[in-house]
């Protein structure tokens, strides 16, 4: 049977919990002609390949896109189980780590070099970062009029300790020209037609950023070889932009004397309107920008949303912010809609490009329904905005404020 990438996906949104019940019941949905079930389609429940946690949400199938939930995000350091998946193409199988290279190439090269796994461990110094990686759509869901993609709500970012070699080190190993412009990566994973002469993805990011020491090529992810799903044996790291230039299965870079041309570097993919426009309106590509970095947001990782406190009872909450540069000088909460704000707990950064821990208690006036929201400001002054920021058709770069839903009784 047929399986076309622009399909409609039966089931847009289940937990894996629910997602093998569902799938196991006698009749599920009568399906169009040619069309394969969700997950059936690979044969797999995420859960089991990827080892995820239960209430982790499934958005597509074709190609695996996971997301975590706000109260699974709790962890400092976010776990391989709670970690979401954002992919373009088929995950890559029978992977030989023994046999795994990385080419440098490129215009602006001054050669061709090859490196195996190995090699790379050896001969350049190892480095560990906490780093966020966060989907540019994530968010995606609280624009309206709805945009094209994967709705993302608030659970397509993570932070975990990834570690390898800096690609900075790699780079003046082999040898750049001064008109090197920008590094472009080619992955291992397959485009969703099978067709070997197209590549899923194949973006990059400026040499200005390729020469940060947080910029990494990465074999391990929380002191363990780095997981199927999310790049093993080695991946690009480059927090900061959006998570789509640290590209997975890498075999390849290529050092560029241009902005890199390959798939989903061209608008609208991963760019918004170069000036603000309104909701709902048709942008030309030629009047698209494309994103060089992500907004300053917080998230609110405790208590679940929901939660029943008793009267006079003092609530604790705690979360995490970050910004795709700088780092975070301040944090509020206002449990009155945005009226007043009082300041948060907040903790200074790991390192660069690592998200931040924040807490505070919370004394409720009255019985009744509550919303506490989170706001947080770079040290540049950016703040998060009350509502989703920005329209634009694919719907990126959400960083509205994260709120919860409390009731005191």
């Amino acid at each position: 049977m047929k399986n076309p990438s622009n399909r409609r996906h039966f089931i847009k949104r289940t937990t894996l919990s629910s997602l093998g019940a569902l799938l196991g019941a006698e009749i599920v949905y009568a399906l169009p002609e040619g069309y394969l079930p969700l997950a059936l389609s690979q044969e797999k429940d995420p859960a089991t390949p990827f080892g995820k946690h239960e209430e982790m949400v499934v958005l597509n199938d074709q190609p695996w896109n996971v997301e975590a939930q706000a109260h699974l995000l709790d962890d400092v350091v976010t776990p391989a189980d709670k970690m979401f998946i954002r992919n373009n193409g088929i995950i890559p199988e029978n992977i030989a780590v023994d046999k795994w290279t990385l080419t440098i190439k490129g215009e602006s090269s001054r050669q061709e070099k090859t490196y195996s796994l190995e090699e790379l461990k050896a001969k350049f110094s190892q480095h560990s970062y906490h780093l966020v990686l966060e989907c540019g759509g994530n968010g995606r869901s609280e624009f309206y009029p709805p945009a094209d993609g994967n709705q993302w709500t608030v659970g397509a970012v993570s932070c975990a300790k990834w570690t390898g070699v800096r690609l900075r080190d790699v780079l003046q190993d082999v040898g750049i020209q001064d008109n090197a412009v920008y590094i472009g990566y080619y992955g291992a994973d397959t485009h969703l037609s099978r067709d070997p002469n197209k590549n899923p993805i194949s973006r990059g990011i400026p040499i200005s950023k390729a020469m940060e020491d947080q910029t990494l090529l990465a074999f391990a992810m929380n002191d363990r070889d780095i997981p199927i799903a999310h790049g093993h044996p080695l991946r690009l790291i480059a927090s900061g932009f959006p998570a789509s230039v640290s590209g997975k299965w890498i075999h390849t870079l290529a050092v560029r004397d241009r902005v890199h041309d390959g798939e989903k570097m061209a608008p609208p993919s991963y760019a918004v309107p170069c000036e603000p426009v309104e909701p709902g309106t048709n942008v030309a590509n030629e009047n698209m920008c494309t994103i060089d970095k992500m907004p300053v947001k917080s998230l609110i990782t405790y208590p679940k949303s929901g939660a029943i406190l008793r009267e006079n009872q003092k609530l604790n909450i705690r979360g995490h912010a970050w910004t795709g540069s700088q780092n975070i000088s301040k944090m509020a909460y206002s449990i009155d809609f945005g009226a007043t704000w009082q300041s948060c707990n907040l903790r200074p950064a790991v390192n660069p490009y690592a998200w931040q821990q924040f807490e505070a208690e919370i004394d409720f006036p009255q019985k009744g329904y509550y919303e506490v929201w989170a706001k947080a400001t770079d040290n540049e002054g950016n703040s998060q905005p009350m509502l989703p920021p920005g329209w634009n058709p694919k719907g990126y770069l959400n960083n509205a404020c994260h709120r919860i839903a409390i009731k005191v009784s």
